[in-house]
């Protein structure tokens, strides 16, 4: 991803507007938090990535982590989608481009690009994936793996 926060960098707060109301980051310290920035609702890899996490409940439900997904589409067009797929991650409207901009989320032309952002209990950026043609997503266990790793002793 480029020009977003690097590992160790203060997180960019931002207040969205989505499913479940509006969602600011800042509003979230003392959680971990995942922003699953995603090209499109109802697109087929973007479908099957939140239907993965529809799917396995106890995987995702045990992360212990503050997750939402943020694309450009409207809180409109958010709910259609959740509704239709019955999903369980809230999706935040960042119709403009400007948060996952800031996250370095977003292409030229392209719009939002398929990333990861993982931000700690104390709002710092502690893991960062981008799928770089955005054909592959990472799942529940990909997830629980990358916050497994901020527990571990010495990492930081």
């Amino acid at each position: 991803m480029a020009k977003g926060p690097e590992i160790g960098d203060v997180a960019p707060d931002f207040e969205l507007s989505g499913t479940d109301g509006a969602f600011r980051l800042s509003d979230h310290r003392g959680e971990r938090v995942i922003l699953l920035f995603y090209p499109g609702d109802n697109t087929p890899v973007c479908t099957r990535q939140f239907c993965s996490y529809r799917d396995n409940p106890q995987a995702f439900g045990n992360l212990g982590a503050t997750t939402v997904g943020i694309s450009s589409q409207s809180v409109e067009s958010h709910a259609a989608f959740r509704d239709k797929h019955d999903l369980t991650v809230p999706l935040l409207a960042d119709e403009d481009g400007t948060v996952a901009k800031a996250y370095g989320a977003h292409r030229p032309l392209v719009g939002t690009s398929r990333a990861v952002v993982i931000v700690d209990e104390q709002g710092i950026v502690r893991h960062r994936h981008e799928s770089r043609l955005g054909l592959t997503y990472q799942t529940a266990d990909d997830l629980r793996a990358a916050l497994d790793l901020l527990a571990a002793p010495g990492h930081e």
